[in-house]
């Protein structure tokens, strides 16, 4: 299983990727729209400092037609690096985005997934991760546990290489429920990491196992304080 970060915010990333195991970080122009008018290029080559050359990075295209993603794929790769997974959705437009790039050797990542069909198809044209929106398809009364489970049988049945990253998630819940249904991956807000440790139950948990320390050896006592 991985996760993502779901953000473009460098403190966020600085500070949670410090304490989450994230194998990488992904955008799309409503998460942008958070940071403001940034230094667009600046601005990922940043994340990517911050994240290393290990871990992906997922940048969308803005455009809706065919010829326009193609420019702005080849601006983000060579604005940030030639690493990166570009999202593209999947359209009709966007399909035939996907194929071209993909027989240039570039990374991609499927996105805005409602349905079977969408996924199957972006699986044809080469992408390497496929984006399902879980709470927008549960807005929407479709099923995401359901279209997940589907994705992830047809993808064993083929032994097709794609992978599923679920996206688009309200609470923890739904991302843990992407993972039973056979999600390989997730994208998060790191809100929703940090609100899911939050439990008062875990923080009582961690105050006895305290107070039960210094009761026995006394208040302020440490195990550093013993010597091996």
């Amino acid at each position: 299983m991985e996760f993502l970060f779901d953000t473009a915010n460098l403190e966020d990333i600085r500070r949670y990727g410090e304490i989450y195991p994230i194998t990488g970080v992904t955008s799309n122009p409503s998460i942008i729209k958070a940071e403001g008018r940034i230094d667009f290029f600046a601005h990922f080559r940043k994340i990517r400092a911050l994240i290393g050359s290990e871990r992906s990075l997922h940048i969308q295209v803005v455009s809706s037609d065919a010829e326009s993603m193609l420019k702005e794929a080849d601006a983000i790769l060579a604005g940030v690096d030639n690493d990166v997974y570009i999202k593209v959705p999947v359209t009709e437009d966007g399909l035939k985005v996907m194929r071209v790039l993909k027989e240039r050797g570039v990374n991609i990542t499927a996105t805005a997934i409602y349905t079977k069909i969408q996924a199957i198809l972006a699986i044809q044209a080469g992408a390497d991760y496929l984006a399902p929106y879980f709470n927008r398809m549960e807005n929407m009364s479709i099923d995401p546990r359901a279209v997940i489970a589907e994705i992830a049988d047809l993808i064993r049945m083929y032994g097709y290489d794609s992978k599923i990253l679920a996206a688009s998630f309200k609470n923890i819940g739904q991302v843990t429920d992407a993972f039973s249904c056979g999600a390989q991956s997730a994208t998060v807000s790191p809100d929703i990491l940090h609100a899911a440790l939050q439990m008062p139950a875990i923080a009582q948990a961690v105050d006895n196992f305290h107070k039960d320390w210094e009761t026995t050896f006394g208040e302020g006592a440490r195990i550093t304080d013993f010597t091996a």
